[in-house]
């Protein structure tokens, strides 16, 4: 399965050491040793067209060996701390899970 988080940042979040630091723990989070696969990215330089959304900051994108590899993930300690870091940094969060 599939698991995309879009993070908003507040306005207040938007300078280079802050991005850096929170560039950091997403790079932490795709270390997890339940994440078969990830990376994160920030929105491409493509046309602008209708269809396309870049308002977020940032886009987190993993892949789970099974349902219960993501389960675990979303309590596991390393998780939960990066909740606890950075929950007040974003404006938004948008999560979409794929079977």
């Amino acid at each position: 399965m599939e698991h995309h988080v879009y993070f908003w940042l507040k306005d207040g979040r938007q300078n280079v050491a802050d991005r850096a630091e929170f560039e950091k723990a997403l790079d932490d989070l795709v270390r997890i040793d339940l994440v078969a696969g990830g990376r994160w990215a920030v929105p491409a330089k493509v046309e602008i067209r209708p269809v396309v959304d870049q308002s977020w900051d940032y886009a987190l994108s993993m892949q789970f060996g099974t349902m219960e590899d993501h389960d675990a993930y979303q309590v596991h300690p390393d998780h939960k701390a990066f909740l606890d870091s950075y929950r007040e940094w974003w404006a938004k969060v948008l999560v979409m899970d794929l079977a």
